[in-house]
């Protein structure tokens, strides 16, 4: 059966429910009602439209028609490595330094690999969709409940329902990856929905980096990549999750996230979107234990009429926690960015330490930038501020470059770098800077 928008829109309500009948056709009873659950909330939920301040600059009647897209088929296709698109090898070959690897093609699962080492350990990293048999308890309690849940929005709910696939890894107690699990992600059918999520758990007083890249080529109809990212650390763990958006032209990407962070635990955060026709960012941090600490890292980079909307969140909830966001970009052309930020300091949560930054720099006369950073405070013992600039290309900066023989593209490009390399600065992974930076000059080269 192929399962249409036009279906998911709602013809009738019996093929709605078919739909995500569907979706959850092979997995147990608590999965099939939690999918259904989310269904009913996604058929409930009204389309944002611009009245709502979080989608006030990001048109969906305009950017995004559900009504012609057609869901991805949800069986895995075998693929040997050498038959792997040429931009997925690519991507592996620099990730070689990995303690493990996924490659998810058309959102299923198509490879799987860890240290064995670890795997004796305890680390479990699989196919999400195999996960729901084979770590059921750990999935139930964790999948779409308390971090991404299906009642934050309609796109959450859609996502909660028709998930096809995605990404499961847990951390025993006091296990310590040295190296990153790497995932990387390929699309290829244009006109096409796919709906992915990733589950991290972190149990006490583990380590792990988690990077997940994401690649497509250019498509002429549009096509829809939906994601949502859920990650707990719990007390005293450190996790850095970073995510690499690469995808082509026509895509519209939507990705959700949510970090939870326990007492004394590190939820560090790196979200670099530099492709896709439209992308659209919810992070949301909780602090919830005291001290708790979230780095909050953004870069992005667009031309032509690329429209990139980053709307985040630093949840106090606890005593003595620490949040510091920084998001970064540039933009030539006739892009778009969009941030808006909140940092909420609930009751109680005295000894909070928050900090909250924006700063986007313009290449051309036609690029746009919103900056909307925002504070609600509900206790009276805080350290909180922020801060926003929208500006053009140094003018001191690139006379001191072209002064010293540099031409004027060769001085633009290294302030662009500059500019952008502060955020790569504050998360020194193995491999994750010298890609991006790559990234970055191989955009900059086509500006």
């Amino acid at each position: 059966m192929t399962i249409t928008a036009e279906m998911m829109e709602g013809v009738t309500t019996e093929l709605c429910r078919e739909a995500a009948e569907h979706a959850a056709s092979e997995g147990p009873d608590w999965l099939r009602a939690r999918r259904l659950e989310a269904w009913d909330l996604y058929e409930a939920t009204p389309m944002p439209t611009t009245k709502l301040e979080t989608w006030r600059y990001t048109d969906l009647e305009r950017k995004l028609d559900l009504d012609r897209l057609e869901l991805a088929d949800r069986e895995a296709v075998p693929f040997d490595t050498v038959d792997y698109p040429e931009a997925v090898r690519t991507a592996m070959n620099e990730d070689r330094r990995g303690t493990g690897h996924v490659v998810e093609i058309d959102g299923a699962v198509v490879h799987v690999d860890l240290d064995p080492e670890l795997a004796a350990l305890g680390v479990v990293l699989m196919s999400l969709r195999r996960a729901v048999d084979t770590h059921g308890e750990l999935l139930e309690r964790h999948l779409a409940t308390k971090a991404v849940p299906a009642s934050d929005g309609k796109f959450q709910a859609l996502n909660a329902a028709l998930w096809s696939d995605g990404v499961f890894l847990y951390v025993p107690r006091g296990v310590r990856l040295e190296h990153p699990v790497r995932v990387t992600r390929w699309a290829s059918a244009p006109g096409t929905a796919y709906f992915t999520r990733t589950l991290v758990l972190a149990d006490r007083e583990s380590q792990v980096s988690f990077v997940d890249e994401i690649l497509s080529p250019n498509f002429e109809s549009q096509t829809l990549h939906s994601s949502a990212v859920e990650m707990f650390a719990l007390d005293g763990a450190q996790v850095q999750y970073v995510s690499l958006q690469r995808m082509g032209r026509g895509v519209f990407h939507l990705s959700q996230q949510r970090t939870l962070a326990h007492r004394d635990s590190t939820l560090d955060t790196l979200n670099v979107n530099l492709g896709a026709s439209v992308a659209r960012l919810d992070l949301n941090a909780q602090l919830l234990g005291p001290g708790a600490n979230s780095d909050m890292m953004g870069l992005y980079f667009g031309d032509d009429d690329q429209h990139f909307d980053h709307s985040t969140s630093q949840d106090h909830i606890a005593p003595h926690a620490k949040s510091d966001l920084l998001y970064k970009g540039a933009l030539d052309g006739a892009s778009h960015a969009v941030f808006r930020g909140i940092i909420k300091v609930h009751p109680g949560a005295q000894r909070t330490d928050a900090y909250q930054t924006n700063r986007n720099l313009l290449l051309s006369g036609d690029a746009q930038a919103h900056s909307l950073p925002n504070l609600e405070i509900e206790a009276d013992d805080v350290r909180c501020s922020h801060g926003a600039t929208v500006g053009q290309l140094d003018e001191e900066s690139l006379f001191y470059l072209m002064s010293r023989g540099l031409g004027l593209e060769r001085a633009e490009r290294l302030v662009v770098q500059g500019f952008l390399g502060e955020v790569l600065s504050r998360l020194p992974l193995g491999g994750v800077v010298e890609k991006v930076s790559r990234a970055i000059e191989e955009k900059l080269g086509h500006a």
